[in-house]
Formats: C-alpha cells, structure tokens, sequence
C-alpha cells in the first residue's frame, strides 16, 4: 500500500517526503521497535513509521521552526512520539542522553527542507529575496557573515568545493570587490551580482533551466551548516547506536552527500575494492564489517514521483543493515 495518502492535508501542500513509500520499506517498521529520524523537517517519514507499526520515533533538529511543528505529531501519537534539540551528527551522546542506548534504525534525508527553501526569511533560495542566512540552527555565522568576511582564497575554495563551480575563482573576486562598497545582505544581491558575472548559459532544447547561482548557494548553505562534517559524524553516530539487524536508510541529493554514504557502506560492509592485482587480497584485513548491504547501487526515484515531485528528481536512498560487529572507532575530526 502507498504511504503518499497518510500525510495530513495540511501538510501535502507545504512539504512532500521524497521517496517516502522507499524509505518505510527500508525501514520495515515493526511493533514495539525504537526508530530515529535524524532530520525531522516536515516530519513525513516519522508519521508514516508511526502509521506503520506500533513502534517508537525519536527525533532530532536543530531548526526551532522544525521542533515547533512536531508539537501536531506529539498530540497525534503521544509517548510513542519524541524530539530531541539538537545535531543528528550527535545521536550517539544525544539518545543515550534522552534514555535510548540501543535503537532499531535510523533514518536520515540530508540537506535543506522544502520549508526551509520556499520560506524567504531563511535566505536558503533566491527563487524570493531574503536576509542572505542559510542557518539551520538559527546560531552561529550566516552566510552573510562568510561573504562579508572570508578572503577571497577562502571563498573560492569553498564554492569549488562545496558548490563544484568551476568558476568559483571568479565569483569570489566579484564577491571580494563588490563587498568593498556595499555588503552583501540579500540573497537577491548575490544572485543578481553572479548572474551578472558568469551570464546566463545558453540553453539546449529539452534542458531545466539553471540558474547561475546554484552552485554558490549550495555552497555557502553546507559550509554555514557543516554538512558534510555533520552526515560522517551522523553515519558513525548511526553505527555506535545501531542495535544488531537495525536498518541505516539514507536518502541524499547531490553527488557530495552520496558519495559520503556510498564510501562509508562500502567502508563498513568490507565491499571497497582490495588489492591490486600484482597484489591480490587486503593487507590488512582491518575491523570487522559492521554493516550488510542490502541492495546494489541506490534506490531512485520513479517517473510518477518526479512528475509530482520535481525536487526528488536528484535523490537517492542507500541501506545498510548492521551486523553484530563493535562499532569502528570514530574519525578524528573536529567542527569549524
């Protein structure tokens, strides 16, 4: 049975869960069970869990807006419902912290929330103008702050690597020289100043329109937010909380993000290619698997869905099952 009929009206207009009937089968909810959502957003997977099985979710975010609407699901669900304030990337001391030292799964859906996109307040998007933040957490330096402040090197570095824009050295000049007279406060001001630098590429039948912002954008979004830091802190703290057979379901949208999962389920699962064949076999065999993987590849979304949902169009849902094996010790990587 489709899970796309179970969200509330309400809802459905505002915020659809990508891959949503994928995610619960992932998951397979079953009664009595603890689940984490680790990005609550809109909360569509955890209702749809919750309508699943007679099963616990736990949740987590660190958009104030984001724990505000879960206050509808906790008057929906009771005690079988909780939310915790905070970074997904610290499950690991956060559950235990609530009571939860083992869980059945996590899921997680990385990146930006619809609601936080289409909302201009939050200057996520320059589709409306808005104060240029990008801050989930509503705490900490805004975007404004980094391209008001950060030399140009460091800019450059950031959108070519965050943002894969190989013009990224020119948007930074542009940025450095445009600041000097006035500073960047609006998300129209940007977009409008690296349109103006970099043009309007010129388009070919049957291709989306782009606009040259893009890249910037999500650029300066991940590194306001530490995103990428906060999925391999996410995926460690999944692997440390994970009960035997419990279920890893991550659902990311842009090379950047899936790379990191797929590396990491190739990782733990002992899948990454071994020696060469001058030298057949791993040296080191290393820790013990503490996952399985259950499919090949990753799960994309259907026609049907990108018809209706044009923002899944890029998604895609990786799962891993964990295995009894001691969790790996954790990267040493600090925060910014």
């Amino acid at each position: 049975m489709s899970n796309a009929n179970i969200l509330p009206k309400e809802a459905a207009g505002q915020h659809i869960p990508v891959l949503l009937d994928e995610v619960v089968d992932a998951m397979a909810p079953r009664d009595g069970e603890v689940y984490v959502d680790g990005t609550f957003g809109a909360g569509g997977y955890t209702r749809a869990v919750l309508q699943s099985a007679d099963c616990r979710v736990v949740a987590i975010d660190r958009d104030p807006d984001a724990i505000k609407r879960s206050e509808a699901l906790k008057d929906e669900f009771g005690d079988r419902f909780q939310i915790l304030d905070g970074c997904f990337g610290d499950m690991a001391s956060l559950l235990p912290e609530a009571g939860f030292n083992v869980v059945h799964g996590v899921m997680l859906d990385i990146g930006v929330s619809s609601f936080q996109l289409d909302e201009a307040e939050r200057g996520f998007s320059f589709m409306a103008d808005g104060p240029l933040d990008m801050r989930m957490g509503r705490a900490g330096e805004s975007a404004a702050d980094v391209v008001n402040t950060y030399g140009e090197e460091e800019l450059a570095d950031i959108i070519y690597n965050y943002g894969e824009e190989r013009k990224s050295r020119r948007v930074a000049a542009a940025i450095v020289k445009d600041r000097a007279t006035v500073p960047f406060e609006r998300t129209k001001q940007l977009a409008d100043m690296i349109e103006r630098v970099l043009g309007r590429p010129p388009m070919k039948k049957g291709q989306r329109a782009v606009h040259p912002a893009t890249r910037t954008f999500q650029a300066l979004r991940i590194h306001v937010n530490d995103e990428l830091g906060e999925l391999r802190r996410g995926l460690e703290g999944a692997e440390a909380i994970l009960s035997e057979h419990g279920r890893l379901v991550v659902v990311s949208f842009h090379s950047l993000e899936d790379r990191i999962v797929k590396n990491f389920m190739a990782e733990r699962s002992g899948q990454q290619a071994g020696g060469s064949r001058h030298m057949p076999g791993p040296i080191d065999a290393g820790p013990a698997p503490t996952f399985k993987l259950k499919n090949k590849g990753a799960v994309k979304p259907g026609e049907e869905e990108v018809g209706r949902n044009p923002r899944s169009r890029s998604s895609r849902l990786r799962l891993a099952i964990r295995t009894n094996a001691p969790a790996w010790v954790p990267a040493r990587e600090g925060r910014r």
